[in-house]
């Protein structure tokens, strides 16, 4: 499946596009180490990135500058970058009608519990994005440690299912 130095576009995708999409897309710039570029979208974006996961990627001296909350209609318009990969972050995306991707990417459903939708103590609300943050780092470490390049579509798409099912692609 692999063209010899190219770089992966992934879109993460959530309703919001406020929390889990965005963590997903800053810790895959870093991890992607320039093989993959991450992209986040909703389906009805909240417009701004949520505060809780600011201050993480912060934290983490992650890069949020270029962070913002989008719809996901941009990534179909004329001169968007072509997706290879798309993967829902909540389970309310992934429920809903995508539209068509240009270049027919390959997608999966990882779903996360929604750190936003916590209602508790500023100490706990900072808990839920953390263990959203682990989640996600963990997928997207397996993720960016396939083989693409050795696997045939069937087997890759496994992998990418497994992956959101279990947090883990065995071989």
């Amino acid at each position: 499946m692999s063209e010899a130095g190219k770089v992966y576009n992934v879109l993460f995708l959530c309703t919001g596009n406020s929390a889990r999409s965005i963590l997903a897309e800053a810790i895959l710039n870093r991890l992607g180490r320039g093989r993959f570029k991450g992209y986040s979208a909703g389906s009805h974006p909240t417009g701004k990135v949520n505060p809780y996961a600011l201050a993480l990627l912060q934290k983490q001296n992650l890069p949020t500058q270029d962070l913002r909350s989008k719809n996901w209609e941009e990534f179909t318009a004329p001169g968007a970058p072509e997706i290879d990969f798309v993967f829902t972050v909540c389970d309310n995306a992934a429920g809903e009608v995508c539209p068509i991707w240009p270049g027919r990417p390959m997608t999966a459903h990882w779903g996360i519990p929604d750190p936003a939708a916590f209602q508790g103590s500023e100490a706990e609300t900072h808990l839920q994005f953390a263990e959203a943050f682990r989640m996600l780092q963990n997928r997207i470490d397996v993720f960016v440690n396939l083989p693409i390049a050795s696997l045939d579509k069937l087997g890759l798409q496994e992998r990418l299912e497994q992956i959101g099912q279990h947090g883990s692609a065995p071989a």
